[in-house]
């Protein structure tokens, strides 16, 4: 049997926060339709951040409310905060909850103070909270920002990493994330950071492509033995379009393009590429102009062209 890994698809989330005019509810909800038909069994689906600060994601509650449910699917919410995860219990008892939330620190503690508007001392008591107030509820993934490098700081300890991986792992969680924020991690430092994690909970790869690496670096994570990974349609995304760190193009790896890559490996994914091209262009047309994907404009890989080498 192909090796197998799980994509979470976050254009719904980390892809729209990059957006400055907001997306209509309903064209979120088709949009997460469409994914959950392609075969995505995790999908993040929107974020609890604070409506006046985040506006794109004021309808939260009500994308929740409206996506269709299949067995098998789990949908995430972003929670910054313990008055995130009392709005997301309060879904939960609506009958219209997400099945997965994340939990999030930063490496750094300026990446902490700039992204949280807290130290990390003070940003792990808000989650030991959040995962009191969760009650096992939900599963919890934990998210690791900066984990390859921070802007204001420069390089970041992988010693810090994987104790932050083994908190999460304390506390309960059923996955960490490790976040490449800008786009600054290699294959070698991949390989390196993932050779060094304990194993005490699977892994998730969440590569930005801002420097062209994050393929690269999912093939570095895909033979360290990753075997969960966070992409976007078309790579948007990245970070809120109104934080000013960060150049060029912040986005996410291309899920079109990694799947393409993956199922060429002989990688399963569990997705139907006709319906992936089909939820591709929806994204599109929702923004109302062409994104990164190179598979978009060049077709899935298939049997090589012997007349083109």
């Amino acid at each position: 049997m192909p090796d197998a890994v799980t994509i979470c698809e976050c254009f719904a989330r980390d892809g729209l926060q990059h957006e400055p005019e907001f997306v209509p509810t309903a064209t979120k909800v088709a949009l997460l339709d469409a994914f959950v038909a392609t075969g995505f069994r995790r999908i993040e689906a929107t974020s609890y951040s604070h409506p006046e600060r985040v506006p794109g994601f004021s309808d939260a509650s009500e994308v929740l409310t409206q996506i269709g449910r299949r067995p098998g699917v789990a949908f995430k919410a972003t929670c910054p905060n313990p008055r995130a995860v009392r709005r997301a219990l309060a879904d939960l008892d609506a009958g219209h909850g997400a099945e997965e939330l994340s939990l999030l620190v930063s490496a750094s503690e300026s990446h902490t103070e700039r992204n949280l508007r807290t130290s990390r001392a003070g940003q792990w008591e808000r989650v030991e909270e959040m995962v009191r107030l969760a009650g096992g509820r939900f599963k919890l993934v934990g998210v690791v920002s900066v984990a390859f490098g921070c802007p204001f700081e420069g390089a970041v300890d992988p010693g810090r990493v994987a104790d932050d991986v083994a908190r999460f792992a304390d506390l309960g969680a059923d996955l960490v994330t490790l976040g490449d924020t800008t786009g600054v991690a290699t294959p070698t430092s991949v390989r390196a950071l993932f050779a060094r994690l304990g194993g005490e909970v699977p892994v998730v790869a969440h590569f930005h492509n801002t420097r062209g690496t994050g393929i690269a670096n999912a093939v570095a994570a895909l033979d360290a033995g990753c075997r969960n990974f966070d992409t976007a349609m078309g790579g948007v995304g990245g970070h809120p379009g109104t934080i000013s760190y960060g150049a060029g193009l912040t986005g996410n790896v291309c899920t079109e393009d990694l799947v393409s890559l993956f199922d060429a490996m002989g990688v399963e994914t569990g997705l139907d590429l006709d319906l992936l091209a089909k939820a591709s262009a929806a994204c599109e047309a929702a923004l109302g102009r062409p994104l990164h994907s190179m598979v978009a404009r060049a077709g899935f890989t298939t049997t090589p062209n012997q007349e083109n080498p």
